[in-house]
C-alpha cells in the first residue's frame, strides 16, 4: 500500500504547480487490464491468500502481466523507468521463491509482522541479491509502515515522470494552447 500511496502523490504532485497531469489521466493506454489484473491478483494474495504453493506463482505472475503493460506503453515518458523498478523487483522475487528478500532491520523497524501467512516481501534466509530487495523502512508510527526496495522507488519516480510529461497548466484557454503550438498570439 506504500508504493501505491506514494504512485497516488507522483500522479497528483503536478497539481501543486497549478498543473492537471491530464498527459496521464486522459491518455488512452494499451491494454491497461494488465496493470490492474495484476494490481488485483497481488492485492488479493496479499490480503486474503491464495491455495497452498500459489501464492508465489501467482507473485511472480503479477511482474510478468506488469511487464507486457509497459513494453506496450514503452514509448510513453516514464513507463521504461516504472518497468525497471518492476522487472527489478519482479526478478528478484522469482529468484527468491516467489517472495522479495527483505532486510531484518527494515522489516523490524516498519513493525511488520513476520509470521504472515505470505508476504509480498519478507525476511527469507540466504537470498539472491537482497540488496534489490526491500532494503529500506518507512518505519513505525508513521503511516502505512513498510519496507520497499529500489524498484519501488523507480516505479514511483517513472509515474512522476508520466505523470509530469504532458502536464497542463490548470485554466489554460483554447487560445494558450493555439499560441503554444503556433508561436503566434491570437488576435
Amino acid at each position: 500500500m506504500l508504493v501505491l500511496a506514494f504512485c497516488l502523490i507522483a500522479v497528483l504532485s503536478p497539481l501543486v504547480a497549478g498543473r492537471w497531469p491530464a498527459g496521464l489521466l486522459l491518455r488512452r493506454w494499451r491494454w491497461p487490464v494488465l496493470v490492474w489484473a495484476a494490481l488485483g491478483i497481488q492485492i488479493i494474495i496479499i490480503e486474503f491468500g491464495a491455495p497452498s504453493g500459489w501464492a508465489p506463482v501467482l507473485h511472480v505472475s503479477t511482474y510478468v502481466l506488469a511487464i507486457a503493460f509497459v513494453w506496450l506503453n514503452r514509448r510513453v515518458a516514464g513507463v521504461l523507468v516504472v518497468g525497471a523498478g518492476a522487472l527489478l523487483n519482479g526478478v528478484t522475487i522469482a529468484i527468491n521463491g516467489g517472495v522479495l528478500p527483505a532486510r531484518p532491520a527494515a522489516v523490524e523497524a516498519a513493525g511488520i509482522d513476520a509470521d504472515h501467512a505470505f508476504v509480498n516481501a519478507g525476511v527469507v534466509e540466504d537470498p539472491l541479491l537482497p540488496w534489490l530487495g526491500d532494503w529500506f523502512a518507512w518505519p513505525e508510527p508513521l503511516p502505512l509502515a513498510n519496507t520497499f526496495s529500489i524498484g519501488d522507488v523507480l516505479i514511483v519516480v517513472g509515474v512522476g515522470i508520466a505523470a509530469w510529461n504532458g502536464a497542463q497548466r490548470i485554466g489554460r484557454s483554447r487560445s494558450d494552447k493555439v499560441e503554444r503550438v503556433t508561436g503566434i498570439e491570437p488576435a
